[in-house]
């Protein structure tokens, strides 16, 4: 997509990422696993935003990193309430570039959040530098939905989100089967005017992601059909997935 970078979502969805998206997940039972899984080290979350699950995590006494590209979205995690807790580095989370001593215990890319990294290049540097950064038997944890390839739509289309007697909001996407890309933007149109706010992803099959993971040295040693540690079946369209980094 021309013109966007890796902070242009945040910049533009930050005023309205937690009344559109606060309860986009069950980020108690989320919590409850990554701190199950932490075990009292060092957490790192890619794309930590405006403190969704970060701040919850640093509430329990972890010590939290978090990185993000967007300027408005670490503005708004650090208004609020413990947001001083969370260490937070602004930049591009496929070059991930925080160092704890001896390792993170775990980092995690919650709700699809992955495929902010629009190309494969990008996902797979970030696994690597991932994977550098985590103690031996670290677990970096991913949070996706799983594509249907054979129902993926492909060409452009409208849809509607929303409307009032004061605003309407469309979605207009753009979907690329072979680039494994949807392009997108919420368009909210209002007596004040038309506010523009684009996505673009770059999605990857459970398949690919073992391989990136394998790729960086990783290890595939859970995945669940949701936070809940449940057993996946082929019909979910959303994995939890668990690699770790070999003790040895």
């Amino acid at each position: 997509m021309e013109g966007y970078d890796a902070s242009t979502y945040g910049e533009r969805f930050a005023d309205v990422y937690d009344e559109w998206y606060g309860d986009v997940s069950d980020a108690a039972a989320t919590v409850s696993v990554l701190a199950e899984l932490a075990d009292g080290g060092a957490v790192l979350e890619l794309g930590v935003g405006t403190g969704r699950l970060a701040l919850p995590l640093a509430a329990r006494g972890l010590d939290v990193h978090g990185v993000d590209a967007s300027p408005a979205m670490v503005e708004r995690l650090r208004a609020k309430p413990g947001g001083g807790a969370v260490h937070v580095t602004l930049g591009d989370f496929a070059d991930v570039d925080v160092d704890v001593p001896g390792g993170f215990a775990v980092a995690f890319v919650a709700f699809n959040t992955l495929f902010n990294l629009t190309t494969a290049e990008a996902q797979q540097r970030c696994f690597t530098n991932v994977a550098g950064r985590l103690r031996p038997g670290g677990a970096f944890v991913l949070e996706a939905f799983v594509p249907d390839t054979d129902a993926a739509p492909t060409g452009g289309g409208v849809t509607t989100r929303s409307i009032t007697a004061d605003r309407v909001e469309l979605q207009a996407t753009l979907a690329d089967l072979t680039d494994q890309t949807i392009s997108g933007s919420t368009i909210s149109i209002s007596p004040s005017g038309i506010t523009l706010r684009p996505w673009h992803i770059r999605w990857a099959t459970p398949l690919q992601l073992d391989a990136m993971a394998a790729a960086a040295g990783l290890v595939l040693a859970d995945r669940w059909g949701g936070w809940e540690r449940v057993e996946r079946s082929p019909d979910d369209r959303r994995h939890v997935t668990v690699y770790r980094r070999p003790e040895a």
